[in-house]
């Protein structure tokens, strides 16, 4: 950089030392999460901490394609405003608090034997 007397020479030598790094720095920042991470993340269903020890205590494990139908069955409670929802697919139950598309809680069909949900608001079955 030219200085002349300790002042800049041009404005656009203030603005490529000053504001070009921040904006490098802030790059480099977002650069360090995918696209992919932000799009799942904001798509995707998280599961509580409950529900993901109910799926691996019981040996329940979701294919792309039940996945997928999940998060369509949150979508369609979302669109009718359900807030907290039993969502089926096949013969799994899920709780779901949809706004923050949590899965609460999972089940399987000995699970869901007596048939009785409690703390719903809907229900969508896929």
């Amino acid at each position: 950089m030219n200085r002349v007397n300790h002042t800049f020479s041009s404005i656009e030598q203030v603005t490529d030392q000053f504001l070009t790094t921040k904006n490098q720095k802030n790059l480099e920042k977002s650069s360090e999460i995918s696209f992919a991470e932000i799009l799942k993340e904001k798509q995707g269903l998280k599961f509580s901490k409950h529900a993901a020890m109910r799926l691996e205590n019981r040996n329940i494990n979701l294919t792309d394609e039940q996945n997928n139908r999940l998060r369509s069955g949150v979508q369609k409670a979302s669109e009718k405003g359900i807030n907290e929802s039993l969502v089926i697919v096949d013969s799994l139950a899920f709780i779901v608090n949809v706004p923050n598309k949590t899965v609460v809680t999972a089940m399987d069909q000995k699970e869901a034997a007596d048939n009785i949900f409690t703390n719903i608001d809907g229900a969508v079955i896929i």
